[in-house]
């Protein structure tokens, strides 16, 4: 689907209206969005403008994680959140750091902001798995997908997942949960090492 008939469904305006919003036919719409004609570049600048949303999203194919930006746009223009505090959280990527996240006073942004960043980490997730064709680790996938269906809750699952992060490099040092946390990392450690890992 592409970005603008993503956004008239999204804030229920027919192909009409903004037809006459415009000052042109239905039929030009329809082309739009049927991709049989590109959007005229005059209207992009207009349609940004209308919607307060970046042009270059109208002519293009929205994945999952741009159409849950677009709708966390939508909500912001029609609640006007208020940020009431930050929180610290691990951010992974390209810089693995705590960063701090906005917490606002709607609970409908703070929703979507979690629903964003679980289809990054899922779409992260497949591109792991996808990295060779015939994945030789692929029970480790399983076991992972099991043990977060069975045992997300359990403290231990996390604490060897941060051990694990340190152990590997993956999670700088200067980031840990708690004190009881290097305790933890420094018997787990010991093991790894008495086992050449």
């Amino acid at each position: 689907m592409i970005g603008l008939e993503f956004i008239l469904g999204l804030y229920s305006m027919q192909h009409v209206e903004l037809a006459e919003y415009l000052g042109i036919k239905k039929q030009n719409i329809n082309m739009w969005v049927k991709r049989r004609q590109n959007i005229p570049k005059k209207y992009l600048p207009v349609l940004e403008e209308l919607f307060g949303i970046d042009r270059e999203v109208f002519s293009k194919e929205l994945d999952e994680i741009e159409k849950l930006e677009i709708q966390k746009e939508k909500l912001k223009n029609d609640l006007k959140p208020v940020i009431t505090k930050h929180e610290k959280r691990y951010k992974s990527g390209e810089i693995n750091d705590v960063v701090d996240i906005p917490i606002y006073d709607k609970e409908e942004i703070n929703t979507i902001e979690r629903d964003i960043e679980k289809a990054k980490l899922g779409t992260r997730f497949k591109e792991a798995m996808d990295i060779v064709d015939n994945n030789p680790y692929m029970n480790t996938f399983k076991l992972m997908v099991e043990l977060m269906e069975k045992a997300q809750h359990e403290s231990i699952l996390h604490k060897s997942i941060e051990a694990l992060s340190h152990y590997l490099e993956v999670l700088p040092g200067s980031i840990n949960s708690d004190e009881e946390q290097e305790e933890f990392e420094s018997e787990i450690f010991e093991v790894f090492d008495d086992h050449n890992y």
